[in-house]
């Protein structure tokens, strides 16, 4: 998943106007660490 969420991040991907999901697995993801957790 990690692929994926940088090339959004890094406009490769024109996601634009559009619902896009992408799903994390995985025992090593930093939840704390995703930018729209820190939100809350």
């Amino acid at each position: 998943a990690a692929v994926p969420y940088a090339a959004v991040q890094e406009g490769k991907i024109d996601v634009a106007d559009n619902r896009v999901g992408i799903i994390l697995t995985g025992g090593n993801v930093d939840l704390d660490a995703l930018p729209w957790m820190t939100m809350r």
